[in-house]
């Protein structure tokens, strides 16, 4: 399972870690840390060091009640952070943006990988995708952002998921994007309970029925919160059992905040895999 990401081929048979890099000023987790250049890119480094093969840079928060951000604000924010790993760092490019126009200059930057929350639902964003020609990770969720968590509901949420992606895959091959070139994300947290997110996550690997590789980010999210009882930068322990069973379900890309921790729990879980 090899996909080529702006000229870096990876195998995603094996489980990968994405560091995130937020440039916002209000992200859930890191917010105001590293909205500059200088900034993220010491963090970029950092989590390539620690073994990260993707960076997920991002310009607008997508945290439950986050608000917009017009297109040239998640330009300035995004682009100059893109351009300096494209030059510096050997790792893949990872923009976590909704918007075509981001889409289309940072994959003119360097990105190597569009990574949509709304799962290309805005105007032009599928036609734009299959243009830049690059993979892109399209992800459940139900509503936008400022409202999703008001009251989010399912019949069976592992159904709906599935149902969702694979209509948003249709529209996406439609446009010209590449079977092959497509992610898939049950977007934990977003438009989800607490009791919907472990549902997902005790079936995840019923997801595998589309054929896709899956990417999961569930670090530090309020889920795990709701079971330990811990603040959001004391989720690591939590963070690190559902990378690890979504690792073991079969998760080709985990998208974290504690990246070297992550990979050591990734070459755990594959160490037993290959020990089968």
């Amino acid at each position: 399972m090899k996909m080529n990401f702006a000229g870096r081929e990876l195998d995603l048979s094996r489980c990968h870690v994405m560091g995130i890099l937020n440039v916002t000023p209000d992200s859930f987790s890191d917010g105001g840390y590293f909205n500059s250049r200088e900034a993220a890119l010491v963090r970029a480094r950092q989590m390539v060091s620690d073994g990260a093969t993707f960076i997920d840079v991002g310009g607008e928060s997508t945290r439950p009640g986050a608000t917009e951000v017009s297109t040239q604000e998640e330009l300035d924010r995004v682009c100059p952070v893109v351009e300096a790993i494209a030059k510096e760092l050997d790792t893949v490019i990872s923009v976590d943006t909704s918007n075509p126009v981001v889409m289309a200059e940072t994959a003119r930057l360097g990105a190597g990988l569009i990574n949509d929350v709304r799962a290309l639902q805005r105007e032009g964003a599928p036609e734009v995708a299959a243009k830049a020609g690059i993979p892109v990770c399209i992800m459940h969720i139900q509503g936008e952002p400022d409202s999703m968590q008001d009251d989010p509901r399912y019949r069976n949420v592992r159904r709906e998921v599935s149902s969702f992606l694979a209509e948003r895959m249709r529209v996406a091959e439609q446009a010209g994007v590449r079977a092959d070139n497509i992610i898939l994300d049950p977007g934990f947290g977003f438009g989800k309970s607490v009791e919907h997110n472990y549902q997902l996550l005790a079936s995840l690997e019923q997801l595998h029925i589309l054929g896709h590789p899956l990417l999961v980010g569930v670090s530090r999210k309020s889920m795990l919160g709701a079971v330990t009882g811990r603040d959001v930068n004391e989720r690591l322990p939590a963070s690190l059992a559902a990378a690890t069973i979504s690792a073991m379900k079969g998760a080709s890309i985990l998208r974290v905040h504690d990246v070297r921790e992550t990979v050591d729990a990734v070459r755990i879980v594959t160490a037993v895999k290959e020990a089968i």
